[in-house]
């Protein structure tokens, strides 16, 4: 089976991992990587060197960066990934093509193959994010995919009614888990050496995405974040950087003002994901409105304060502790989290296998 996996970023390759592992040493796949998006900019780390070092087969790098963070932009964007995508379908002949998430260029990339007639799995269907556009792309990319691999339960009966049917619908759990499970992690010493952060320190690990839905109130939302984390002297915190979304680069400056004036604030822009778990499991607590304050977090049964509504919808595991976006409301939320001490019912992602049950029915489909 000749396999391409599109991967547009740090965050879905660090998710990819174990399943890439996985295929690269199965004979029965020829594993091919689409790298695209924020992989091929400077600006967001040029994490394609990550995947170089690891050594997967890149079959591909299409440039498709917008130039900036406007609505226009990034509307134009989707149309030159589509555009550019369809050169590649055109040269190479694939089996399958494996697509993670709800990323507007993962849409794009997965609508271009739609004429070809393409074989599409999609990871990570079913979730819910109100607060970002990427709700209506994930649905999409659902509806043209053939086979649909869920983190939870309740993310597989969502595809099934989305699609109608339950054909090819399989509950995995999350390759994130895998990481977890199966990832040595860096020790400290390890960690401070290779980032210069010392993670004995009470950390706060941030990550704050603009909120694409009603991205005119992100001005405000990233005033009222650092009111917040200016009061945070108690703790360390560690900031990684926005995706690129609409108003990312405005926030991604705000960021970089508050780090450069706070002598207890860190900025990161990637620490790929062996760092980025290290981080995780070490830190006090994650604070955001990103996806891995569900599952990732979860893996770990570490608290989270989750931040407005960008991932409104998500199941929400007792670590999790919501927040509107308001200075006050952000300090009370951390006072909340700082005090969880830990559940079971946490652990709804999987047993950390899912790739190797991606793979079975991967098989499965092929020899049908």
């Amino acid at each position: 089976m000749k396999v391409a996996v599109l991967t547009s970023s740090r965050a879905d390759y660090g998710i990819y991992r174990p399943l890439l592992e996985l295929l690269e040493k199965d004979s029965f796949f020829d594993l091919n990587l689409l790298v695209f998006g924020t992989h091929l900019s400077l600006k967001f780390g040029n994490t394609i060197e990550n995947i170089y070092a690891d050594g997967f087969n890149i079959a591909e790098k299409i440039d498709t960066m917008p130039t900036g963070d406007s609505p226009a932009e990034i509307s134009f964007s989707i149309g030159k990934t589509i555009e550019e995508f369809s050169k590649v379908w055109y040269k190479h002949n694939f089996d399958l093509v494996i697509a993670l998430g709800d990323r507007y260029e993962m849409f794009a990339a997965v609508s271009s193959t739609i004429p070809f007639n393409l074989k599409i799995a999609h990871i990570h269907g079913g979730e819910t994010t109100l607060g970002a556009i990427d709700n209506s792309f994930r649905h999409s990319i659902t509806l043209m995919s053939d086979i649909h691999f869920t983190a939870a339960e309740e993310y597989r009966k969502r595809v099934i009614e989305i699609i109608g049917n339950d054909k090819n619908v399989y509950n995995t759990g999350a390759l994130s888990i895998d990481n977890i499970k199966l990832t040595q992690l860096f020790t400290l010493v390890q960690f401070k050496e290779k980032f210069g952060i010392d993670l004995s320190i009470p950390s706060i690990l941030f990550t704050f995405h603009p909120e694409t839905v009603e991205f005119e109130k992100n001005t405000f939302f990233i005033n009222e974040i650092i009111c917040a984390l200016a009061e945070l002297k108690a703790y360390q915190i560690i900031i990684t950087m926005p995706n690129s979304d609409t108003m990312g680069l405005q926030i991604r400056s705000e960021l970089n003002k508050f780090i450069e004036k706070n002598a207890n604030v860190i900025g990161v822009e990637s620490f790929g994901s062996l760092g980025y778990l290290t981080c995780i499991k070490h830190c006090s607590m994650l604070l955001g409105n990103t996806s891995s304050g569900f599952i990732e977090a979860a893996g770990f049964d570490k608290p989270v304060v989750n931040l407005g509504n960008r991932q409104k919808g998500r199941i929400i595991t007792p670590n999790i502790f919501n927040s509107k976006i308001k200075k006050d409301e952000i300090i009370n939320a951390i006072s909340k989290a700082a005090s969880y001490s830990s559940s079971k019912e946490t652990k709804i992602y999987g047993n950390g296998k899912a790739a190797e049950e991606m793979i079975k029915y991967l098989k499965n489909y092929a020899n049908r």
